[in-house]
């Protein structure tokens, strides 16, 4: 695992810049190049300036060489008074929107040709809908990049045609408050879990509730995600907090049953998400823990104690599925990258029998062993 690096600020966002949006044109042909480093956007702050912590986007370039992230942001973007508190990145590459205390904005990515890096800029474009509103708690594409979902504090959640902010679903009354959201991989589905009462799960083009996904035994739902894979064992995740810690709930996303609960730690989950491949889910706990878990049998497959010294705010694998960023509110973020389990095992089988042929060979050798057996 990396270094973590400190930025300054209290950090609640974190994702990896699409490579489409990190490719810096390099002549009038039209060719196009991807920088050597990956690129890591984080967003946080102190609030409404108060406390004397600036508001701030960031970006920052991953080493894979190193398994750090940059000392100092590659370039950065101060918001004034204003937090970004919650943060959807378009999947295409187009930009990133930013959730603030009234309003929510977007930011366009800055490709400069001379020194072929990549910056941040408000843009112009102006998101009526979520114009004077409170504050916005999720926000997310779907995998297409034309769906916009937003859910913010007093429950309501929306479902907008991107990039036109046409309203496709406006439900009032679903949450009172929305906690998270999320798309099926097709985008028929929106997944939405809040402060209480069920789970629900909304069919995007009826406008309508498909389903309701009840708490058992004094649950509390935290976070709600779609396996990415495309395979026909498609599953919905959703993680719990009980007396005991903890809990990641499988649903069958047809019947929308549960299928299975697993718990995971004994400190409550603060930040989770699934790898793009769906072999992987990463939780991050109030405690600073990160555990990375196979999907395949639901156990924990690496434990990363005191990762950060604060909670931790936000996970977002990378795109290959190979390295996993965290952000925390103790102002740091660190990759951490994926090892194969499998190949690890294999290693040690194979050194298990060189060593076991070694001793039989010496105990031959020495007469220890009849010369046929």
């Amino acid at each position: 695992m990396g270094k973590g690096k400190k930025y300054g600020v209290p950090l609640y966002g974190a994702t990896w810049v699409p490579s489409s949006a990190a490719a810096a044109k390099l002549d009038s042909d039209n060719e196009f190049q991807t920088p050597s480093k990956p690129l890591v956007f984080l967003a946080g702050g102190g609030g409404d300036g108060h406390s004397g912590i600036p508001n701030a986007l960031l970006l920052s370039a991953f080493d894979p060489e190193s398994s750090s992230l940059s000392d100092q942001p590659v370039a950065k973007l101060g918001t004034g008074s204003d937090l970004p508190y919650r943060i959807g990145v378009h999947p295409g590459g187009d930009g990133i929107i930013c959730a603030f205390p009234k309003n929510c904005k977007w930011f366009e990515w800055d490709s400069k040709t001379d020194d072929q890096t990549l910056s941040l800029k408000s843009s112009e474009k102006v998101l009526e809908p979520l114009e004077d509103v409170v504050q916005q708690l999720a926000l997310t594409f779907n995998s297409e990049g034309t769906l916009l979902a937003a859910g913010d504090e007093d429950g309501k959640l929306r479902v907008f045609k991107w990039p036109a902010m046409e309203t496709l679903l406006s439900e009032a009354t679903g949450h009172s408050s929305v906690k998270d959201l999320d798309f099926s991989p097709d985008g028929k589905f929106l997944a939405s879990v809040g402060g209480s009462g069920p789970g629900r799960i909304w069919d995007v083009a009826s406008s309508s509730s498909r389903a309701s996904l009840p708490k058992e035994n004094g649950e509390i739902f935290g976070f709600c995600r779609f396996s990415r894979s495309t395979d026909t064992d498609q599953v919905l995740y959703i993680t719990t907090l009980r007396d005991k810690g903890g809990s990641i709930v499988k649903w069958n996303p047809t019947s929308w049953t549960r299928i299975s609960s697993t718990y995971v730690s004994r400190d409550p989950i603060s930040a989770f998400n699934v790898s793009p491949d769906g072999k992987l889910l990463a939780i991050g706990t109030i405690q600073g823990d990160i555990l990375i878990i196979s999907s395949a049998n639901m156990r924990v497959q690496t434990v990363s104690k005191k990762a950060h010294l604060g909670l931790v705010t936000a996970l977002a694998f990378a795109p290959d599925s190979r390295a996993l960023v965290s952000a925390s509110l103790d102002s740091s973020s660190r990759v951490t990258l994926i090892k194969d389990v499998k190949k690890g095992i294999t290693l040690w089988i194979i050194l298990f029998i060189i060593l076991l042929a070694v001793a039989l060979y010496y105990a031959k050798d020495r007469g220890y062993l009849p010369l046929q057996l």
